[in-house]
């Protein structure tokens, strides 16, 4: 019996001091041997970027000025095209009966013309020797003159008939390249009906949609810089050049960034992203990596110049692509600790370093 005593006395003393152990522990927080730390920055630079492509800033709609039906098709989608060349035609047949028929009246004018001013002409000589009367001579006169207009009708009509002709070759009035095909070979088109749309050779943009609460934020003539999804490592300058007055079904605003270099390498249609940077002064901001929150609470360590921490709730303003603006919570003096903040505890005693692993010394009166 007393060995069972002895053994639970034992067991009793064993566990009494583990606790006491436990209990020194927790009243004396072990130190963290380094820690980054780092005042916040007056100057908030914020970066935002929105997703676009490429497009000509000039584009244009190809079309037949008279309608038809296709018999020939030159280009397609893709294809370089030089100003003048014929892209296709449309059956002339029709077109070519009705410039015959033109050019039959313009002869049959131009005979009635003729054989008036021979008329004409005779009735002057005549005149003077009192062989016709004044009122005759003024006949044969309105007849010549009546004449001379049908003549230049018939010429008029024969011109367009002419050139109703030549209106079945579609031709490209600029160098581009051709961006759609709305045609085939057989097709019947109507007079204005787009056949090609052509992107216009020159100068390069990309187009973006612009969220309705950013809107407010770009403005014409404000630069920008563009980078390609092919090649993300080369930056190009660009401005912004037209903002669209009215938002589009998706609740975006089209805005057009022109490129100011690089439009030689830069192909149609391929994917871009547009950069704005945006520097708002005597406001506090800080890494995001020294955010950390507590539900809906945002908190930030501030370290004491005992170089203890404690927790201090701060309110956010809008997150930044590294850094976030603080709008309440700290001064310009404070110390706050970058990264690993969801590890730490309240009143843990820490040795604060900077980026270049120096030791931080922190005065009575520069935190709050």
């Amino acid at each position: 019996m007393s060995i069972i005593k002895t053994a639970v006395v034992s067991m009793i003393i064993v566990c009494s001091v583990t606790l006491w152990g436990c209990s020194t522990d927790t009243a004396e927080p072990e130190q963290v041997p380094f820690v980054m730390v780092t005042q916040p920055n007056s100057t908030h630079n914020e970066q935002k970027s929105y997703a676009g492509d490429v497009q000509a800033r000039q584009q244009t709609a190809l079309a037949f000025r008279v309608g038809g039906q296709v018999i020939e098709r030159y280009v397609d989608v893709g294809d370089q095209v030089k100003v003048g060349q014929v892209l296709a035609k449309l059956d002339v047949k029709d077109a070519q009966l009705q410039l015959n028929a033109a050019n039959a009246q313009l002869e049959s004018a131009q005979s009635a013309a003729k054989n008036a001013e021979d008329e004409l002409k005779r009735f002057k000589q005549l005149l003077p020797m009192n062989a016709v009367s004044r009122s005759q001579y003024d006949a044969v006169d309105n007849q010549y003159k009546a004449a001379l207009s049908n003549l230049k009708q018939a010429q008029s009509n024969y011109d367009v008939s002419r050139n109703q002709t030549g209106y079945n070759q579609l031709l490209a009035n600029k160098n581009g390249v051709i961006t759609a095909r709305n045609i085939e070979v057989g097709q019947v088109v109507a007079a204005g009906q787009a056949a090609y749309q052509m992107a216009i050779a020159g100068d390069r943009e990309v187009v973006i949609g612009v969220p309705e609460q950013a809107i407010s934020e770009i403005k014409v003539g404000q630069s920008a810089w563009v980078t390609l999804w092919s090649k993300p490592e080369d930056k190009f300058a660009a401005y912004v050049r037209e903002i669209s007055p009215a938002a589009d079904q998706s609740r975006t605003f089209s805005v057009k960034v022109a490129l100011s270099e690089g439009n030689a390498a830069i192909q149609l249609g391929q994917s871009a992203r547009v950069f704005f940077n945006k520097t708002e002064h005597n406001v506090l901001s800080v890494p995001l990596s020294s955010v950390s929150a507590n539900g809906q609470q945002a908190y930030v360590w501030v370290v004491k110049p005992d170089q203890t921490i404690r927790k201090v709730s701060v309110t956010l303003g809008a997150y930044g692509r590294d850094s976030v603006p603080v709008l309440s919570g700290l001064t310009a003096h404070d110390y706050v600790v970058i990264g690993g903040v969801h590890l730490l505890r309240e009143k843990q005693k820490i040795q604060p370093i900077d980026r270049d692993n120096r030791a931080v010394n922190i005065q009575a009166g520069t935190a709050s």
